[in-house]
């Protein structure tokens, strides 16, 4: 996968709360390949039909491979580490409220992922940020992947 350049925003710790409603994105369209499908198989041993085997997944409702849930949820990490803030020691992807798969990312399909900031939190130590997430795919009504997504930002 090449890597493509994203919008992205920066801000500090104290500023962070006004980056609610700032949108990440979107990316560079980019296609999803049996290779990387088949490549994350490998890595995670999932090698159910639908992902690895085209032919018989031709005869499925998908009309050929489809990538994983969990693949086209890792395409989200280029956009929403786009937020940057600078004064942060450290941030880590402290999880997911909500992930859902409302439509499938089809091999030879183009995709694109965007993010927006949905609220911003004070915890211990730092701030908290909530990103709302997709991965769209061209041509296609239902995203791939919708995720509230958090990251955490400390000082």
């Amino acid at each position: 996968m090449t890597s493509v350049e994203i919008p992205g925003f920066t801000t500090d710790l104290a500023d962070l709360e006004q980056s609610v409603g700032v949108k990440l994105g979107p990316s560079e369209w980019a296609e999803m390949t049996q290779e990387l499908v088949d490549d994350f198989a490998e890595v995670t041993g999932d090698h159910n039909f639908i992902h690895v085997d085209p032919e018989r997944a031709a005869e499925t409702m998908f009309g050929g491979t489809i990538a994983h849930g969990m693949l086209s949820l890792s395409l989200l990490a280029p956009v929403t580490q786009r937020l940057l803030v600078t004064d942060a020691g450290t941030s880590i992807n402290y999880g997911f409220n909500k992930v859902r798969f409302p439509g499938p990312l089809r091999v030879g399909a183009q995709y694109r992922c965007v993010a927006e900031i949905t609220s911003v939190n004070e915890i211990t130590g730092g701030k908290e940020a909530h990103l709302t997430a997709t991965v769209e795919v061209e041509g296609q009504e239902r995203p791939a992947v919708v995720a509230e997504k958090i990251v955490r930002f400390y000082a």
